[in-house]
């Protein structure tokens, strides 16, 4: 059984030896880059790093 991926953005199946995966296409993987310049993604912080700037607070 093999596992099914599906593009982030558009949800159209994906096959893993695809040049442009995990996206469907590079419309797709160029969309989501430009979501990331745009500053539409952010990665949150780790918890632990949060905790410790709380106790130096």
């Amino acid at each position: 059984m093999s596992a099914r991926f599906h593009c982030p953005l558009c949800g159209q199946p994906v096959k893993r030896e695809a040049e442009d995966f995990p996206f469907c296409s590079s419309r797709c993987r160029l969309i989501d880059l430009g979501h990331w310049v745009a500053g539409d993604y952010v990665l949150s912080e780790p918890d632990a790093a949060r905790d410790r700037r709380a106790q130096r607070d």
